[in-house]
């Protein structure tokens, strides 16, 4: 805060910043004045375990790789630097996503990958407390998927990563990213668990091109593969892709295919 600033603010509003700014970061912004440290300390303590609290639940796997020096170093950096934009806990995962990506300088304890495992493990979170519905409305759960097309779960996000980010763990830190990148598709079934199916490159562009085109039929997409792989033989291809469609119908992140409009 400057000090013109601070001379033209009401004197509450400038003991208001004094408490806050105290509590965010009490190493460099001094205790306001009147208040004793005793209770401050209860604020100080109250709130930041609170976001430490609501962070290690979010980001259990990265809680286990750092040290506790580390971890509450990093959080404490976050609370103390970082501006968020929202006021609801569900959403302070999204503000450290935000911070690891353009505010925190690399660590060297910093795992490879720290970026996109903390994203994996927010997409577990913010698929977890969605309060997106699935409605059959419109879908026929057993429409042929080749020459009809294909309906997704709104609650099943494919994903890519450099890093193997769902095998990651204190005991397995790749030093570098390997050099086939790992697709992922995760999602919430219907009885509100979240989980993952890991992919080959074929079926994630297979899902790629059906949610691009949702007027494409599943053998529109799988003769386009066929084409770009220049496959000597396309009902191999075919066989697979109608396989690939059949499992993730399998797990719900297929929910059926359009239903025509005299259904």
């Amino acid at each position: 805060m400057t000090d013109h600033k601070a001379m033209d603010m009401p004197a509450f509003k400038k003991h208001q910043y004094e408490f806050t700014a105290h509590i965010r970061d009490p190493k460099k912004n001094a205790m306001p004045d009147g208040v004793e440290d005793r209770r401050m300390n209860i604020y100080r303590e109250l709130l930041y375990n609170n976001i430490e609290g609501f962070i290690s639940s979010g980001f259990p796997i990265l809680r286990e790789i750092y040290t506790d020096e580390n971890w509450h170093n990093m959080v404490r950096d976050f609370f103390a630097n970082h501006q968020s934009h929202t006021p609801y806990f569900l959403e302070i995962s999204q503000e450290f996503i935000d911070y690891l990506q353009n505010e925190r300088e690399p660590h060297t304890d910093d795992p490879a990958g720290l970026i996109e495992l903390a994203h994996y493990e927010w997409v577990e979170l913010a698929l977890y407390v969605s309060d997106e519905t699935i409605s059959m409305q419109g879908i026929d759960a057993n429409g042929n998927l080749l020459t009809q097309c294909p309906v997704f779960s709104p609650l099943a996000w494919p994903l890519a990563y450099q890093y193997p980010v769902h095998t990651m763990g204190p005991d397995n830190l790749p030093n570098e990213a390997p050099a086939q990148e790992t697709y992922l598709v995760v999602y919430r079934n219907r009885n509100d668990q979240v989980q993952f199916l890991d992919i080959n490159p074929v079926t994630a562009r297979l899902i790629s091109l059906l949610q691009e085109d949702e007027t494409a039929t599943g053998l529109d997409v799988i003769e386009l593969i066929s084409k770009e792989m220049n496959h000597p033989n396309p009902d191999v291809v075919k066989q697979g892709g109608l396989s690939a469609l059949q499992e993730l119908q399998q797990y719900g992140i297929i929910l059926g295919t359009r239903a025509s409009k005299s259904d």
